[in-house]
């Protein structure tokens, strides 16, 4: 017994030592892979290379890498997609733990159309990965727009199959394209459309995107980028679409309150050389109005790209979308206050409209091995749109209303080639982009008045054609180390308005204009050790004026400019980062809308001025934070006296979430939007709209590999909002008075959502 308890000892013995020499043998490589911003950065391939062999590892979603490497010198690669490969020897008597490992992109992922995951700091860029529209169940295109956050209030109109009304930076671009405008792009695809029957940059097209073929989101956080051009000057936001799927069959269906169904069918098959899906949405809904919204939303969408050969590839896009709806309008607010007229009640039962829109585009983009890139797509597009309100009621006609027919039937035409070309400057990393851009419109846009959508009267009706050529050049170069990044550009558009008007002939007629646009960014790191980072960003952005205006008042500015001016700072740790910025924005001239033709006219000269604020964190592995807000401190006409200021927008935008991912195949979201309440008239600071505080809450469980649960709560405590909110003048009845009053759109209440999202047939 004795000699079998030395056996096993011995054994154990010798297990023991085996064990300690392995692990004198090996030792650990961690740390996280950053740019020279300190913007962590995954899927970074590192191939670790040793006696034994090499070993590989992809940087995780917050940057980090970690594994077991033999106890010797080490060489290690760093390399992925439009990154500059890295080299690094790790001597055996070195730390390997905790690296910090800087890259630098050769194209930068705003350009290349790669996308950081982890919030990018940059005060002028933000970005948004598909995530949050795999996991979330969207009905109203308001809901899309609300993920963006950076300082966006978007408010549905007329409850939901109206374009959006966008406010930012203290301005009301109305529905995207005035008083400097938010430009909106997908796939490079212009959603503003210029002297449109609803108004200037009307952003309808925006219905026919379905948010589960996002792949990311880029917002420009003012016109400091030479690639766009008109109704960019408070920001742009380019949406770009998947090109397959990850399974061959995706099926998402779901229902809820207000008498909601909605359905998602996408086929992505496998294919050897080529990338596709073809997806159908189908929406419909009632909403909360006691005049039932009957909104139905039905959209095709396709895409197929083949790969030529390595780096090099052609495709092909096809959207068709049609919406049909009713709405409530927007209703005098003193009513519901005294209690004769429901929240959710309505004046005019025949406010709605319809739209049917179809795009056809194709793309070609080659890379080389050196990074430089060349990308080109073209596009056409045929929409019809009719747009029934009744804004004043009985104001102008005690007999038969104000209720009025806006029609724009629209065929377009656009091309866009780009290229870009890293190359070494002062031995540090630089970028040439050079580009331009086509756009043409041919437009048949009327205004009828109707009763009970039957038209009795044509009160405006043209064909206009507008188009707009423009090229652009852009220089990015990296010195001091690369402590130091420059970039400047330089972007000259041309525009041709020409209008036939056939109700008053003598205000037909044909102009032009052209305006150069000067772009300017400055960012410095003292540091690599502390990531902090300071910029300095300008841009010149513009904003075409409605073709007949330009016309109908050819001495008048056909062109308005906005110059936009940012200082910022952005710390960005591993785990933390926060953002500050203060802005500057002249613009040249505000639009206003004119009823009598439905077209716009500039009135003045006006500045804004405030600041932001951006965090996230990351508070455990499956816990984030993240939360912003934009703070405009003063919005006014200039040279006015008393002072005039820019009304119909907040000046609070605020916004916050927390975000828990990845557990047990749980994802779920609990977000906050808020806007301070806002004046509605320049001169008259007690003329105010109100504002709001919304919790939304959004969850999806994987079920089986095959399905996931999902599970959305708007406005989960019930909050009583308006959406949108107008001042002037109306008359309810004929033979009542005519008031001056808020007019509104009621926010939804509490709603449910419930759906199952299938996954069949998985790609290898």
């Amino acid at each position: 017994m004795h000699r079998s308890l030395l056996y096993i000892l011995g054994f154990m013995l010798l297990i023991s030592s085996s064990g300690a020499a392995q692990t004198a043998e090996t030792r650990t490589l961690s740390g996280v892979v950053v740019t020279e911003r300190g913007e962590v950065v995954p899927c970074v391939l590192l191939t670790v290379r040793t006696s034994a062999g090499k070993q590989q590892v992809e940087s995780d979603a917050e940057g980090g890498f970690r594994l077991s490497v033999p106890n010797e010198p080490l060489s290690l690669n760093f390399s992925g997609k439009n990154i500059s490969p890295l080299t690094r020897i790790i001597a055996a008597d070195e730390s390997s733990e905790n690296l910090q490992i800087r890259i630098a992109y050769i194209i930068p992922p705003v350009h290349a159309d790669v996308v950081i995951e982890a919030s990018s700091q940059d005060p002028a860029i933000d970005m948004r990965n598909d995530t949050v529209y795999k996991n979330t169940l969207f009905l109203r295109d308001d809901q899309l727009l609300e993920t963006l956050n950076a300082g966006i209030n978007a408010g549905q109109h007329e409850g939901g199959g109206k374009s959006l009304e966008i406010r930012r930076f203290g301005f009301n671009v109305d529905h995207g394209g005035v008083n400097g405008g938010l430009k909106i792009l997908v796939d490079d695809v212009q959603q503003n459309q210029g002297t449109q029957g609803h108004g200037q940059g009307y952003l309808g097209q925006l219905k026919s995107l379905t948010p589960e073929l996002v792949q990311d989101v880029s917002i420009l956080n003012g016109p400091f980028s030479a690639q766009y051009g008109d109704f960019s000057g408070l920001g742009v936001v380019h949406i770009r679409l998947k090109e397959s799927l990850p399974d061959q069959l995706t099926l998402r269906f779901q229902g809820g309150s207000f008498n909601s169904f909605r359905s998602f069918i996408a086929y992505s098959p496998s294919l050897k050389r080529a990338d596709a899906f073809v997806a159908y949405e189908s929406s419909r809904t009632d909403g909360p109005f006691i005049n039932a919204l009957r909104y139905k939303r039905d959209n095709i969408t396709a895409n197929y790209t083949r790969r030529l050969r390595e780096g090099e590839a052609v495709g092909f896009k096809l959207n068709l979308g049609r919406n049909d709806f009713f709405s409530s309008g927007q209703i005098p607010l003193d009513e519901v206050a005294a209690g004769r007229l429901d929240r959710f009640g309505f004046v005019d039962p025949f406010d709605g409209g319809r739209v049917r829109t179809g795009i056809l585009g194709i793309y070609y983009r080659k890379e080389a091995k050196s990074g430089a890139t060349f990308k080109a797509d073209a596009f056409l597009g045929r929409s019809l749109f009719d747009l029934y309100s009744n804004f004043t009621f009985f104001l102008n006609d005690e007999v038969k209303g104000d209720e009025i027919q806006q029609h724009d039937s629209r065929l377009q035409e656009g091309a866009n080639v780009q290229y870009l070309r890293p190359y070494k400057l002062f031995g540090r990393q630089a970028l040439l982009i050079v580009g331009g851009n086509f756009h043409a419109n041919q437009i048949n846009v009327g205004l009828y008045r109707t009763v009970e959508r039957n038209p009795f009267a044509v009160a405006t009706s043209a064909r206009a054609r507008v188009t707009n050529g423009a090229g652009y050049v852009q220089q990015a170069v990296d010195l001091l180390g690369g402590h130091l990044h420059l970039e400047g550009g330089l972007r000259f558009d041309y525009f041709r308005f020409d209008v036939d008007d056939k109700v008053t002939p003598a205000s037909s007629g044909e102009q032009s204009a052209g305006v150069f646009q000067p772009k300017f960014s400055l960012a410095y790191t003292p540091s690599h050790k502390l990531p902090a980072t300071f910029y300095f960003n300008y841009g010149r952005g513009i904003s075409s004026q409605d073709a007949r205006g330009v016309v109908q008042k050819p001495s008048s500015p056909k062109v308005s400019t906005t110059d936009f001016y940012q200082v910022g700072t952005a710390y960005n740790l591993k785990r933390f980062s926060v953002s500050t910025d203060f802005f500057f924005i002249d613009r040249s001239n505000e639009q206003v809308y004119i009823p009598d033709d439905g077209s716009f006219e500039f009135k003045g000269a006006t500045r804004a001025y405030g600041y932001e604020v951006r965090a996230s964190a990351k508070l455990t592995r499956y816990l984030a934070f993240n939360g912003g807000l934009t703070q405009v401190s003063n919005s006014f006409y200039r040279g006015t006296f008393p002072r005039v200021y820019v009304d119909s927008a907040p000046h609070t935008v605020g916004n916050a979430g927390l975000t828990f991912t990845g557990y047990r195949g749980l994802n779920a979201s609990l977000g906050y939007r808020h806007i301070g309440n806002y004046r509605l008239d320049g001169e008259n600071a007690a003329i105010r709209a109100s504002g709001l505080d919304v919790l939304d809450l959004s969850l999806s469980k994987r079920l089986r590999r095959w399905v996931d649960f999902n599970l959305s709560i708007d406005n989960l405590t019930n909050k009583r909002y308006y959406e949108t909110q107008n001042f002037f003048d109306s008359r309810l009845r004929p033979g009542d008075p005519v008031i001056s009053r808020i007019h509104g759109t009621p926010g939804y209440p509490i709603g449910v959502t419930l759906g199952f999202t299938f996954h069949l047939f998985g790609k290898d």
